[in-house]
């Protein structure tokens, strides 16, 4: 390194601390390669990132961050490490699922043939002879067990795979305390969605939807995990489609969503769900493995405007209870109705 460049370290150094202090973030190694880059200006996308994070005094939460750091500046091994640990809690929700699955239709399937084997033992009363019907008997017997015996093999070498895969996703998860994204559908996670309304609280304005999917259960049941697993994906690019302005979506939980909104009040926050609603309206899912189709996906939402020195806890209850107001006046609807 030259002595110029050594030169202008310092003096980008010097003007890195005090943005630290003054947005109140901690001098940290990944806090400090962000600003350090951003008084650098090398990565203009990223200096937009960040003005827009901090915009009206927010303060910049922890995992937003991290997850600048991660995008803009660690380098490709890095970004390679935790897009493998992604897939790989990927296809372990999805083993999982099609284990559990598996197991169950086998476990149907033994049942239907004990219900056959039963219903055998009524031939002998509509006029088969004895011989007949007990050479009948003895031929179903002998098949049933061969099937019963690979059943009662397969269920167990299933749940000896789930078992594994249970210690497996654990370890993975105690390995993964740093992931910000939901590895189903992309966006960003629950702790990522923690950290960030708190950063939010004092803000001048800022409203939260939380956004859950009707009669999902039903979809599941009807349909099966794997048409499930499309509406959540299909649902939740179409809710981050919609995300303008520094709103920000998130995978609140199981088929619910939330979404942060800095810079806007109540009914401007309302008029924005009602558009993800209405937009989630024209989705239409298709199962390409077995070429089943979807339509008439719909979605209901609770909004609720921050108060002024409120916990993150109580904006995210009155949240619920509007979205629970939704649901119980019909779904497919925003509350507050205006």
């Amino acid at each position: 390194m030259s002595a110029k460049d050594i030169e202008q370290s310092f003096v980008t150094l010097k003007q890195t601390v005090p943005l630290l202090v003054k947005h109140k973030i901690s001098a940290v190694p990944t806090n400090y390669a962000l600003w350090y880059t951003y008084v650098s200006n090398d990565l203009p996308e990223l200096n937009e990132q960040l003005d827009a994070a901090v915009e009206n005094q927010s303060q910049l939460s922890e995992l937003k961050a991290k997850d600048l750091y991660r995008h803009y500046i660690s380098d490709k091994e890095e970004v390679n490490v935790w897009d493998l640990r992604q897939s790989i809690e990927g296809m372990m929700i999805e083993l999982s699922q099609s284990l559990k699955d598996t197991k169950s239709e086998t476990q149907e399937y033994k049942n239907l043939m004990d219900s056959c084997i039963d219903d055998l033992s009524k031939v002998e009363k509509e006029g088969w002879t004895v011989e007949e019907v007990l050479g009948l008997v003895r031929n179903m017997v002998k098949e049933s067990q061969v099937i019963r015996q690979s059943t009662i093999s397969f269920n167990g070498a299933l749940a000896s795979a789930e078992k594994e895969i249970a210690r497996l996703k654990s370890q993975l998860e105690a390995s993964q305390q740093e992931a910000l994204y939901d590895a189903l559908t992309g966006l960003c996670n629950r702790r990522y969605f923690d950290s960030e309304l708190t950063s939010k609280l004092k803000l001048e304005k800022c409203s939260l939807a939380l956004i859950d999917i009707d009669h999902f259960k039903q979809i599941n049941d009807k349909y099966g995990h794997q048409m499930g697993d499309l509406v959540l994906k299909a649902v939740a690019k179409k809710i981050q489609s919609c995300c303008r302005d520094n709103a920000q979506a998130f995978r609140y939980g199981g088929e619910e969503f939330a979404v942060i909104m800095p810079g806007l009040d109540q009914s401007r926050a309302r008029h924005m769900a009602d558009v993800v609603r209405r937009t989630i309206e024209k989705i239409t899912v298709k199962d390409r493995r077995t070429g089943q189709s979807l339509g008439d996906i719909t979605v209901s939402a609770g909004v609720a405007q921050i108060e002024t020195n409120e916990h993150s806890a109580a904006v995210i209850e009155r949240a619920d209870k509007l979205l629970y107001e939704a649901k119980r006046l019909g779904r497919n609807r925003v509350m507050p109705m205006s």
